[in-house]
């Protein structure tokens, strides 16, 4: 019989919140505690009105809804939590090192190793600790040391279960994923049965054969290599949807064509301004440091160059753009459709729109952005991060409007950057009317008719797809 009665998550972002709160409402005998020390965060997550959650995912406010206030709890009490748990998950931000050795490539442990020294200067009774943050291979071996090392005797076991999840897809993932992976020390009795617990906390809603166990180093590494391996399939298809551009073909048919092959499948081949998210670039940079930490710098290079892939597909496309509206787009009104990094989200880390947007300011653009979930001080955030102008200077050029019509309202061009449903069902005759003329469109994602925008006015630039003609 499983005792684990109580389970806290040390941090309530993208990864614990969604996580804990799907576990809670799969299993109502369970205790679920989420703590956070970000104030605002936690009384966000604590709001009646669930629109104001942090974190936006469809279907995120119903599981909060089923479990909050009945064994879901949010609270800045981190050491009270970690007293009452058997089962701590850390699920803290693990961001690449700006900094020192590894700066721009390394995972910054500072967090990782905070919250572990807090779990041994507060735990009383013995422990298991999961990583859900994720993290270099082998850092579970720094974590126990700095918990075993405490000298008041309480023993932990370390366990590995990296989060596959998909933005805007994140529930349904929870709810029903494609494996489960749980890593521990299965040499020893210990290490297994701490592996058990947890395998028997999923067990509740997800089949037994789709949890996998591995030892702790095998866990850890799947993780990083899910994401580059995904991240490779579209730095691919972008690189050949330039190939398509400059030879006739299709990148769309091309992409339906090879994902035909079972070999390769139909997943990852849609051609894009490029991938954005919290995981896919930190995480290849940090696999990149890792081999280039054992030496083994052909294999670093290899997955370097798919981040170098991603960096060339949004520089292309925001070149293509100045290129296109003659060379200058020196107090030219640019629309962007989207800001978000993807659809369903309200997360911007790393999103296209950001890099396009930089550089088409250092054009002196003035750039009007619409996006239904991202609101404009996280725009002017993101920017101020770069550090490319000042401030006052971002919010000068960039504004947030309040609908797609006003963004696009005397505009010499549209850029649509995020596939957000609603854009599909615009009145592409109404934005046409109300733009400069000629009047440009440029698609990031190709989820609009190019065949009907062109017959409308538009001149059309499709990624992957002869344009301009």
């Amino acid at each position: 019989m499983s005792r684990i009665k109580t389970i806290c998550c040390i941090g309530a972002g993208y990864v614990g919140g969604p996580t804990m709160a799907v576990i809670a409402a799969q299993c109502p005998h369970i205790k679920v505690l989420v703590v956070d020390m970000n104030e605002d965060r936690i009384r966000a997550w604590n709001e009646e009105d669930l629109s104001k959650l942090p974190v936006y995912e469809p279907g995120l406010d119903n599981v909060v809804t089923q479990a909050r206030g009945r064994n879901l709890f949010f609270s800045t009490d981190i050491d009270g939590a970690i007293d009452e748990a058997d089962m701590i998950f850390t699920a803290v931000n693990t961001p690449t090192k700006t900094y020192g050795e590894g700066a721009g490539m390394a995972a910054d442990l500072k967090y990782v190793e905070l919250c572990a020294r807090q779990i041994a200067k507060v735990a009383k009774n013995d422990k298991i600790v999961v990583e859900k943050s994720t993290l270099p291979v082998r850092t579970a071996e720094a974590l126990k040391s700095i918990l075993t090392n405490t000298g008041n005797g309480v023993k932990f076991q370390i366990l590995s279960n990296p989060e596959f999840l998909a933005e805007g897809t994140a529930i349904e993932d929870l709810d029903a994923p494609d494996r489960v992976l749980v890593g521990g020390d299965i040499s020893t009795i210990e290490g297994r049965e701490a592996v058990q617990e947890l395998v028997d906390i999923y067990a509740h809603w997800v089949p037994r054969e789709k949890i996998v166990t591995t030892n702790l180093w095998s866990s850890e590494l799947s993780k990083l290599t899910a994401n580059a391996f995904l991240a490779q399939r579209i730095s691919s298809i972008n690189a050949m949807s330039e190939i398509c551009e400059v030879t006739g073909a299709d990148v769309e048919e091309v992409g339906k064509a090879i994902g035909k092959d079972s070999r390769i499948g139909g997943k990852f081949l849609k051609a894009s301004v490029g991938f954005g998210g919290s995981c896919f670039q930190k995480d290849i940079l940090n696999l990149v440091y890792i081999a280039k930490s054992y030496g083994l710098s052909e294999v670093a290079e290899y997955w370097h160059q798919v981040v170098k892939m991603n960096d060339y597909q949004k520089r292309r496309f925001a070149r293509n753009i100045v290129k296109t509206l003659y060379n200058t787009v020196n107090d030219k009104k640019i629309a962007f459709l989207g800001w978000a990094f993807k659809k369903d989200t309200n997360d911007t880390r790393e999103s296209a729109a950001i890099y396009v947007a930089d550089l088409l300011l250092n054009e002196h653009a003035q750039i009007s952005v619409y996006d239904p979930k991202v609101p404009a001080e996280k725009m002017y955030t993101d920017l101020d991060y770069l550090n490319t102008r000042t401030e006052k200077e971002n919010r000068a050029l960039l504004h947030c409007a309040d609908s797609v019509y006003d963004a696009v309202k005397d505009a010499h061009a549209v850029v649509l950057l995020t596939e957000w449903d609603e854009f599909r069902e615009l009145d592409w005759n109404k934005v046409y009317g109300s733009m400069m003329k000629p009047a440009f469109l440029f698609e990031g994602r190709n989820i609009l008719d190019k065949e009907a925008l062109t017959q409308i006015g538009f001149v059309c630039y499709f990624l992957g797809k002869s344009n301009l003609v």
